[in-house]
């Protein structure tokens, strides 16, 4: 039988998503296991993978394949999964077609550089010694923009690049609001008498028992170690190759073990994302996570909306507290999920709380939009970044360290990520919110250790759908609701309310 032309373009996804895959395992190994001296020609093996694969996206077209379908489907004559396949396939590609091979090779092979520079200069406190990289990779984040075009702000056109469809006016708007609500419930809560001691829960930890005891939980929340793994590095991260094989990694600190579970917890969230993308789709969108807000959303039910709770807890600490007597048979549940919970303004992002976390993400899209606008001096940013916090955070910034230079996103090239993050925590608890209604006993089944049914619940309302619909439809299909910051809030509210006694 011959083939479909559907067909043709399927299988160059597949070789497409091949390459994709060794690129991933590349950049999986420079965090996990790469020698300090392999930097330097990992950065060229990257960015020349990266220009191969670029060139096949563009080829897609080269002999009017994509095209063709791209007209029957203008003319509604494709439907269903194929009709999908080609709307995401040619949002990608006319992206990519935009983007000469040149650049994408460079902008690769920069920030591949410039994040070694940026792990020099966190560790030696030197944001100068950063910044000649800085506005390299800025320049061309502005090249990207221009080169892919857009209408209002350049920043929207790095926005689209990880959650679709996304205007910065947008993101604005709904970052506001929630600064709106944030920064006066963090102020009650700092007025709150509540005295909780996080000292009580430090400890000596060896590491051999911190893997044992991670790679036990992520298992009972359901990730498959037989189609993963989990490893070790300096900033927790998820990548796959195929949902039959998705790494995760944490970090680990031999005083407290609470910082590698609540990083393993994140992390096996999106992973259980990957590994509920349905298999027989590989290499095409119906296999391809929606957008990163929503990638997101399922690291947060899992770490916070479910991984903070009482119910949580009253499974999984009396193992803790067998496992490690000391100090945690000292201090009783309802403490413990108290300190865990502790909402203290902080300097360093990865070890945020709920409510704190948003203020962290919301500072860095006011700086990252204003970089790519062009409205402020790329010398100023640790000034400008400590008066940020000053302001929402009520606290002050002693050092670049634990300032500007903290994150990895800016030398890797992700501006634009950022929103993503507080998107993720507003769909999180929206999604929490509609599974409390429609699984009975969630709190009860959490208790004890049954993680099933709400594996099962995600895995039908979001894993599976792949692109089948935007980020925006999706969570109106699994909530009844469009996105709608009112969930977050009140969760926040009733939780915290409850911790801190506030009415």
């Amino acid at each position: 039988m011959k083939k479909k032309p559907i067909d043709h373009l399927k299988e160059r996804l597949v070789e497409i998503s091949h390459l994709v895959s060794i690129l991933n395992l590349l950049n999986w190994d420079r965090e996990v296991y790469m020698p300090k001296k392999g930097s330097d020609p990992r950065s060229v093996a990257i960015a020349h993978l990266s220009g191969i694969i670029h060139n096949k996206m563009i080829a897609l077209d080269q002999d009017g394949l994509l095209s063709g379908l791209k007209k029957q489907l203008d003319e509604k004559k494709l439907k269903g999964k194929d009709a999908v396949i080609v709307t995401e396939t040619w949002r990608t590609f006319d992206r990519e077609r935009k983007l000469p091979e040149d650049f994408v090779r460079k902008l690769a092979e920069t920030a591949s550089m410039a994040q070694d520079v940026w792990a020099e200069a966190r560790e030696k406190n030197d944001f100068k010694l950063f910044l000649p990289w800085l506005k390299k990779i800025v320049d061309l984040k502005k090249k990207e923009a221009e080169l892919v075009g857009f209408s209002d702000s350049p920043y929207d056109a790095l926005l689209d690049a990880y959650e679709p469809d996304l205007t910065s006016r947008e993101a604005s708007e709904v970052l506001n609001d929630l600064k709106d609500f944030l920064v006066p419930f963090l102020k009650k809560i700092r007025a709150s008498k509540e005295g909780l001691d996080p000292s009580k829960l430090k400890g000596k930890f060896p590491l051999d028992k911190q893997i044992a005891f991670n790679e036990m939980l992520s298992k009972a929340i359901g990730f498959d170690f037989e189609a993963g793994r989990l490893d070790q590095s300096t900033h927790p991260f998820t990548t796959n190759f195929h949902p039959g094989d998705v790494r995760i990694t944490t970090r680990y600190d031999d005083n407290d073990i609470i910082y590698s579970l609540g990083s393993t917890i994140h992390e096996t969230g999106h992973a259980l994302y990957e590994q509920g993308l349905p298999i027989e789709h590989f290499g095409t969108p119906l296999s391809e996570s929606v957008s990163l807000g929503i990638h997101e959303s399922q690291s947060r039910l899992w770490e916070n909306n479910i991984g903070r709770s009482k119910p949580f807890w009253r499974y999984l600490y009396p193992i803790l507290c067998k496992e490690f007597p000391e100090p945690f048979s000292k201090t009783p549940l309802d403490e413990f999920y108290k300190i865990i919970n502790k909402v203290e303004p902080s300097l360093i992002r990865t070890q945020a709380d709920e409510v704190t976390y948003n203020l962290h993400i919301i500072i860095r899209f006011e700086i990252e939009k204003e970089m790519i606008e062009g409205t402020i001096d790329l010398a100023d940013l640790p000034q400008i970044w400590r008066a940020k916090v000053k302001e929402y955070l009520g606290i002050e910034v002693p050092n670049d360290k634990e300032g500007i230079l903290q994150d990895v996103h800016w030398s890797a090239g992700l501006i634009g990520y950022f929103p993503t993050y507080s998107l993720g925590n507003l769909y999180a608890a929206q999604l929490y919110a509609t599974m409390k209604k429609k699984i009975p006993n969630l709190a009860g089944e959490i208790a004890v250790g049954k993680f099933k049914e709400i594996n099962v619940w995600l895995r039908e309302n979001i894993h599976m759908h792949g692109k089948t619909f935007t980020a925006r439809d999706l969570i109106k299909r699994a909530t009844g609701e469009y996105l709608n910051s009112r969930f977050f809030n009140n969760y926040l509210e009733e939780k915290y309310g409850e911790i801190y006694s506030m009415k």
